[in-house]
């Protein structure tokens, strides 16, 4: 087969993409492109190709996906989603992925309990809330599901907690205070129906 070009990678100029007979094949670091004379190989064989990216590219994605996990905890989506934007391929993401899962790098269930955790002690949100973001951030249902029934939240202290701290030195008759603090509630994914129940609750305290 016919290395026909090797071009800048459109996602990373510091990647190279090569094609043959025509076709798009994989993506190369810049360093391994020279390291391996890859400019003056002119033809190369599948078992060639299978070699490259089971054992270099992988190990590319490999490391720059460990530079990513030491300064930040990831979900799979999360650190998938950086190494595209590296320019690395689907199918040596995912070797790169299964490998790091399998070392205990990657955690989608740790990730996600840490996540709800940090989420509780510095932002407070519904469990409605918390199950949405944890599904962007590629979380399972079944790992959702797992971590937020484990989850000891009752969502009327919590929302009574909110309301004092943020709202304490206001008077909750005053209708455009009210407003506030229902839109404020709801934004973090509370329900109408227990934000009033709070709310009554508030008031006839004082």
């Amino acid at each position: 087969m016919k290395i026909t070009s090797v071009e800048k990678n459109k996602k990373n100029k510091k990647m190279y993409s090569v094609f043959i007979d025509d076709k798009y094949a994989f993506s190369l670091s810049e360093e391994d492109y020279y390291r391996l004379s890859f400019y003056d190989i002119k033809s190369i064989t599948e078992e060639e190709i299978e070699f490259i990216k089971k054992n270099i590219l992988f190990k590319t994605a490999k490391s720059q996906a460990i530079k990513y996990l030491s300064f930040k905890l990831l979900s799979e989506k999360e650190l998938s989603s950086k190494l595209l934007l590296k320019g690395f391929d689907e199918d040596v993401i995912k070797l790169a992925i299964d490998e790091l899962k399998s070392m205990g790098y990657l955690n989608d269930v740790i990730y996600a309990q840490k996540y709800v955790y940090e989420r509780i002690k510095l932002k407070p949100k519904s469990k409605k809330m918390l199950r949405f973001e944890l599904l962007n951030k590629g979380i399972c249902e079944d790992i959702i599901e797992e971590v937020l029934s484990d989850l000891e939240y009752d969502e009327d202290v919590l929302i009574e907690r909110l309301v004092r701290k943020k709202f304490g030195k206001y008077d909750l008759n005053d209708p455009v205070v009210t407003r506030k603090v229902y839109s404020f509630l709801m934004h973090r994914g509370f329900s109408l129906e227990n934000i009033k129940v709070s709310i009554s609750k508030i008031k006839m305290e004082r």
